[in-house]
């Protein structure tokens, strides 16, 4: 059900409930023609009757109407109003980018875990598996690019080798899946600066049920659910005890850690001065691009995980690669080996971090990389195309929990 059906039956059976429960048979009133209510909370005035009860008539009344009751449907819109909300909700001025922009131009193969993966001059070795030319190191997370798989043995159906984009042969054996289906998670760009915060549930749970009020004290959850990586708007936020919540509709609360938030800010960080830059938020493991002042595209991001944080600061995007092969370990034993080839649509801003795409992550909106921003390949495809070298990048964590000494970061990471 879209939201503006959901606000739409809410608030019709709100007045008919209400009516119904007044037992009101009739009301007298009479509206000042001169006086027209607005979307900002106009008055309505109306006459009085002597020793009758009169009601305001439904609308928003953000000052007290002396001369009317602001009840009923006029409470409930005003109280709304006072939270952001005005009906009918005006939806995002915002769209879904091309689709077009997930398919990538390479085919990728994840190989087996915590074994080292030979490499073959040619498809008769590395059918036989014999004479290998060199090896891929061990790891957990390790992908290859390849232009072909052949079936050489009679009466199979799978593929006995791969000719990978390097030139060189692996066996079918070594591979665990071939990984052709880009990630579908795109996020938005907008024709206007939204006035209020949105976001995306984040892929935590399957569906995120929302509360009529905020805190968990209560056990008043609303029968709808959000799914994941659906948007929502932000109207407002409420602290119960450590805990923050926000409002994503009428009498409908969801608590801050299942939602990933950008709160448009046009102005820009110290330091630019062309009204170009990239704001990737650490706490929220969001992203969003300003154009002249004005916010154009936002998404979800995967930052770096302690202890590979992404560093906070401001850099400027020195390299633009349609793709590039990354590769490396952090951990003494190199037991968290990584390798990864055709990385695409990258751009390097701060020594061996980059915003790139990450065909490898099925979940966006949680810390997960080496250090790197990743972005689904649609997003980092989009970015890739907005962005040139010498455009800024703005990284900071609102929460103050990321390390901020340069000596607690090395060259980084995917």
């Amino acid at each position: 059900m879209s939201l503006y059906k959901t606000i739409f039956r809410r608030t019709s059976l709100g007045i008919l409930t209400w009516v119904i429960g007044t037992g009101l048979f009739f009301i007298i009133l009479k509206v000042q023609p001169s006086l027209a209510a607005s979307q900002a909370g106009a008055l309505v005035k109306i006459n009085t009757v002597p020793n009758s009860p009169v009601l305001c008539l439904p609308g928003i009344y953000l000052t007290d109407p002396e001369d009317c009751l602001v009840s009923g449907p006029a409470s409930y819109l005003t109280d709304m109003a006072k939270q952001g909300i005005f009906f009918p909700v005006q939806p995002l001025a915002a769209y879904r980018p091309d689709p077009g922009l997930t398919i990538y131009p390479f085919l990728y193969a994840r190989l087996r875990e915590h074994i080292d993966v030979p490499l073959y001059a040619t498809m008769e070795d590395a059918v036989d598996e014999i004479n290998s030319v060199g090896y891929i190191e061990a790891g957990e997370l390790r992908y290859v690019s390849y232009t072909k798989e052949v079936i050489v043995r009679q009466g199979r159906t799978k593929p006995d080798v791969f000719l990978l984009k390097s030139g060189e042969w692996v066996a079918a054996r070594d591979v665990a899946q071939r990984e052709n289906a880009a990630p579908r998670f795109q996020g938005l760009t907008f024709t206007m600066t939204p006035r209020n915060a949105f976001g995306w549930i984040l892929p935590i749970n399957s569906t995120t049920k929302t509360k009529r009020t905020p805190g968990y004290q209560n056990n008043d959850y609303n029968l709808w659910e959000l799914t994941e990586y659906q948007v929502v708007q932000i109207y407002a936020s409420q602290k119960v005890g450590d805990t923050e919540w926000y409002l994503v509709g009428p009498d409908e609360w969801v608590e801050q850690r299942f939602i990933g938030k950008v709160t448009p800010n046009p102005i820009p960080p110290e330091g630019v001065t062309d009204g170009r830059w990239i704001e990737v938020n650490l706490f929220e493991q969001t992203l969003a691009v300003y154009d002249q002042n004005q916010l154009v595209f936002a998404t979800l991001i995967a930052s770096g995980l302690e202890p590979f944080y992404t560093r906070p600061g401001l850099f400027p995007i020195y390299k633009k690669l349609d793709s590039t092969a990354m590769r490396g370990a952090f951990e003494a034993d190199r037991s968290d080996f990584y390798y990864l080839e055709d990385v695409p649509w990258t751009m390097y801003y701060d020594q061996a971090r980059a915003l790139h795409g990450a065909y490898w992550r099925t979940r966006f909106g949680i810390a997960q990389s080496h250090g790197c921003v990743n972005l689904s390949p649609g997003d980092a495809h989009w970015l890739f195309n907005w962005a040139k070298e010498g455009d800024w990048v703005y990284v900071w964590d609102p929460s103050g929990k990321t390390p901020t000494d340069p000596k607690a970061y090395g060259e980084g990471g995917a």
